[in-house]
């Protein structure tokens, strides 16, 4: 059978159709000759979310975003969602809408409910999720940080109007006057500490001797404090301890009354006999001293001895 013109153009024409078509859907990502399971999931808001975003199963693409409509009785989003697998998904999962990165655009993830058996089919409708990517979770911290240092620049500006308030231009001048003084203090003390230097450098030969005076000073003394370790000085102290004991119980003794010099001490009696002893045996050698013949007779001629007499009352009285 031979084709007319007019057939071949027929057929030209609607295969340049279909081709068209074809080439349509394949650019806004459909594929004619692959069956997609259609499914929809609502939410309040898909911001960043585009037409031809990936559907993915634990990051495995396995479908599009195909249409958002938006519902004019609630305002909700409606996306509508082809995909193509053969993983069992429940109707209790979720399809969560979540930043993969700080470049890609949003992408929406199936959640599957494993606690649940019933599967998916066409035209139905998941539960909505949305999950903060890095940039909102980001700028959410952010923002108290940013109100934070909002308040800080605000105190800081009030204190430097205060600091201006109370820098005058006395206040000012006197500041300045202040570090004038400082520096020239600091300017004396440098001089100052030059001329300890210099004093130092002049008397260098002096100060070391002064050290070796030291060094020899503290070896001596550390070979006298060797000596003394050496020496048995504990026994010293114990004898020296004894002999403070001896002298307490004598001291004591005498504070007593025991013993002739305790009584002596203690006893009024033994002190006035003693002292008029005393008394008695002066009066005696002054007489001996006046009147040396009463006692002692010499005489060479047989010379009758003089009775004796006792020494005068003025004598008494003047010793008294």
């Amino acid at each position: 059978m031979k084709l007319t013109r007019e057939i071949k153009t027929a057929i030209l024409v609607i295969s340049a159709i279909l081709l068209f078509i074809w080439g349509y859907s394949f650019l806004k990502g459909r594929d004619l000759f692959n069956s997609y399971t259609t499914l929809y999931a609502e939410y309040e808001s898909v911001e960043g979310l585009s037409l031809s975003a990936p559907v993915t199963i634990n990051g495995l693409v396995i479908g599009k975003i195909e249409q958002i409509t938006i519902d004019p009785n609630t305002g909700k989003l409606l996306v509508e969602m082809q995909i193509k697998t053969d993983f069992p998904i429940s109707k209790k999962s979720l399809a969560t809408i979540y930043e993969p990165g700080f470049i890609g655009g949003k992408q929406i993830a199936i959640e599957p409910d494993f606690s649940d058996k019933t599967t998916i089919e066409q035209g139905d409708k998941l539960v909505g999720n949305v999950r903060l990517g890095m940039t909102e979770s980001l700028s959410k911290k952010l923002v108290p940080l940013q109100d934070k240092i909002e308040k800080l620049l605000v105190n800081a500006d009030n204190m430097l109007t205060s600091v201006n308030t109370i820098l005058d231009k006395n206040t000012q001048e006197n500041i300045k006057k202040s570090l004038a003084e400082l520096s020239k203090t600091m300017e004396q003390f440098h001089q100052a500490s030059a001329g300890v230097n210099s004093l130092i450098a002049d008397n260098k030969t002096q100060i070391k001797g002064m050290v070796a005076n030291f060094n020899k000073f503290s070896g001596n003394f550390s070979k006298i404090s060797d000596s003394i370790n050496k020496a048995d000085l504990g026994k010293t102290i114990k004898s020296l301890n004894t002999t403070l004991a001896k002298v307490n119980g004598i001291m004591a003794g005498l504070e007593a009354g025991n013993g002739s010099m305790g009584k002596m001490l203690k006893d009024d009696a033994f002190y006035t006999n003693l002292s008029k002893t005393s008394k008695e045996l002066e009066l005696l050698l002054q007489d001996v001293r006046l009147y040396p013949t009463r006692y002692i007779n010499v005489s060479l001629f047989g010379k009758k001895n003089k009775p004796y007499t006792g020494p005068n009352d003025s004598i008494v009285k003047a010793k008294k």
